[in-house]
């Protein structure tokens, strides 16, 4: 049965877990986990990935994070990808060192967001890598230390987090450390019983199939959140594969969208191939990515070739072009009875 796309957005919160293969270790001394912390902080902060939670297991990896600038599948593909090299490389070894692609679930920020943080950082002390809280504020390879104030290199979300425990920071990291000990207190399940969730071996969640009263089943194992949230998820996202099938279905290919990136900016549409550095071209050059991307979904790559730029200067574009089309109102194509003009 072939695999289900990600689903992903802007802002998006996800619960990624990845584990070695066949549960093998993927860090074996603190010199991996620091070399995978900063691959990690440098593609975050580069691509404005927000993280709240993290934590590092000998042989797994737990991450709560929020989509930025750059879609997480392609930011957690070069994080996993560039470390399982370096890994191989510094082992001397061949062969996958993850088992398969990474789990991500998206998850409904109001209902699981600090539930989902204090499980990443309680999982050292349910997997048996530290015993007990004050062990766990020494062990290096979670974001708890930097939540009490143990770590001074602020790269993730750890104010975003305080605040929903109080507005002064002693008084929110106070609350923070009840909130994780009232946590040690529960079965790790007890937030989430009623939600029809099971554990998964390797940590995180699934929702699990059920059709009560023959009702239409919600559930995703790619959600986490509630009936409403789920649907709503799905619904958004299958408006945005439609679309991408009706431009497709209509004949729109990557030559016609430069030409009405062009338009749009006042050029010509030769002047959108290149590295041109006029203000038109570098209009039309960022809505022609933007629009090649997300809407007709192209792979940055073949972006990249049909423009004579590279693929970084193409995330760089769609990100521009997000911006222009939603503040000055440009758009690829709009539906005139029936048919995508």
């Amino acid at each position: 049965m072939p695999r289900k796309g990600r689903i992903d957005a802007p802002g998006a919160l996800h619960h990624v877990m990845q584990r070695g293969m066949e549960r093998g270790r993927i860090f074996r001394g603190d010199a991996d986990c620091a070399r995978f912390l900063g691959r990690m902080k440098k593609l975050f902060r580069g691509t404005r990935t927000s993280c709240y939670a993290w934590a590092l297991m000998p042989n797994h990896i737990h991450l709560l994070l929020s989509t930025g600038d750059v879609p997480l599948a392609k930011v957690l593909h070069r994080l996993f990808c560039g470390y399982a090299v370096h890994f191989n490389n510094r082992y001397r070894r061949n062969g996958h060192l993850f088992q398969g692609r990474y789990k991500s679930i998206l998850c409904e920020r109001e209902a699981y967001f600090l539930e989902l943080v204090r499980y990443i950082h309680l999982n050292p002390i349910r997997t048996g890598v530290v015993e007990g809280l004050e062990q766990l504020a020494g062990y290096e390879w979670t974001g708890h230390r930097e939540l009490i104030g143990r770590e001074k290199d602020s790269w993730m979300e750890g104010g975003e987090v305080l605040r929903h425990f109080g507005r002064r920071l002693g008084q929110s990291r106070k609350a923070y450390m009840e909130f994780m000990r009232d946590g040690l207190g529960k079965g790790e399940e007890a937030k989430f019983e009623g939600e029809n969730l099971r554990h998964l071996v390797e940590g995180g969640w699934e929702l699990v199939r059920r059709k009560p009263n023959g009702e239409d089943e919600y559930a995703d194992e790619r959600l986490l959140g509630s009936r409403d949230f789920v649907s709503r998820v799905l619904r958004e996202a299958g408006e945005r594969e439609r679309w991408r099938s009706r431009l497709a279905g209509d004949g729109l290919k990557p030559p016609m969208v430069l030409e009405r990136a062009a338009k749009a900016a006042g050029v010509v549409a030769s002047e959108v191939v290149g590295s041109g550095k006029r203000p038109g071209q570098c209009l039309a050059r960022a809505l022609a990515c933007k629009w090649l991307v997300d809407d007709l979904g192209e792979r940055e790559v073949a972006v990249a070739k049909l423009l004579g730029i590279t693929q970084p200067a193409v995330s760089t574009n769609v990100m521009r072009g997000r911006v222009e089309e939603r503040e000055r109102g440009f758009k690829l194509a709009e539906k005139v009875k029936g048919r995508i003009l």
